[in-house]
């Protein structure tokens, strides 16, 4: 019998928004990879479906109900990582809403941003950029206190901060960009990495419409959540110890890893 490799045995990791989309697939593959996660979102029924989905890959995940925008929310998820682990190694930010809260026919009707709702802006930036900042200045006590961690902020292409009708969503990944790079800086005294990931493309995910997938048929090839496995893994793994300020695209992952510097890994 040929054994599965866990390199992230004994790794404590907590996926925000990872009841679909890109972080169920990330906490998959933390998961198979050996990590013990614990994967978030705001629906416990969804949570639900998810772990069930994942327990019939003989996968086992835990699962803790978080709204990001919410602090007394987000400190009850610092508490049960306390009181259950006792510390956390990776911490994925990764929950988010798309272009789909403001204008459902983002994709074939660009909306332009003076018709955007100034309550749909909120929503979105709250979520999607506050929502970042709230669970990270949460959790780097945990680090602080432990003397080490990693955070991953998940981001997407720079074309969604510059594109036609994408107020809100492009300003707040591109806040979202700048608040890593910040964090990285900040944090890498203590020896915390903090690093981006992107897919490196439009995914097959709940943040475009069915009605839209259809409309773009043919002319747009939607990547796979998995795209963010390899990537993932390589970043909650000991051999990407002392990377950080880095932003990588799960497409160009390879190239990427090829070209680290000798030495840039321990």
């Amino acid at each position: 019998m040929t054994s599965i490799p866990t390199p992230l045995l004994g790794t404590k990791a907590l996926v925000t928004g990872a009841s679909s989309g890109l972080g169920l697939a990330m906490a998959k593959a933390l998961a198979a990879a050996g990590a013990t996660v614990v994967i978030t979102a705001r629906s416990e029924e969804r949570l639900a479906e998810a772990q069930a989905l994942l327990q019939s890959e003989d996968l086992e995940v835990q699962t803790l109900v978080l709204d990001v925008r919410d602090e007394a929310s987000v400190a009850d998820a610092v508490r049960w990582v306390r009181m259950h682990w006792g510390r956390l190694d990776l911490l994925v930010n990764n929950a988010g809403i798309g272009m789909r809260t403001v204008n459902p026919d983002f994709m074939t009707s660009p909306q332009p941003f003076y018709e955007v709702s100034a309550a749909g802006f909120r929503d979105l930036i709250d979520t999607n950029l506050t929502g970042y900042f709230l669970v990270a200045k949460a959790f780097v006590p945990l680090f602080l206190a432990q003397q080490h961690g990693k955070i991953v902020n998940i981001s997407m292409n720079h074309e969604t901060m510059r594109r036609r009708g994408f107020i809100p969503y492009g300003p707040s990944r591109a806040g979202a960009e700048s608040l890593s790079l910040i964090m990285a800086e900040d944090l890498k005294e203590h020896r915390i990495d903090v690093n981006m990931l992107l897919p490196g493309g439009a995914t097959e995910t709940g943040m475009i419409p069915e009605a839209a997938k259809a409309a773009i048929a043919g002319r747009l090839q939607l990547l796979s959540p998995e795209v963010m496995a390899e990537p993932i893994v390589f970043l909650a793994s000991r051999a990407s110890k002392g990377i950080t300020g880095q932003r990588i695209v799960a497409t160009e992952f390879a190239a990427w890893q090829a070209q680290l510097r000798p030495g840039a890994a321990e």
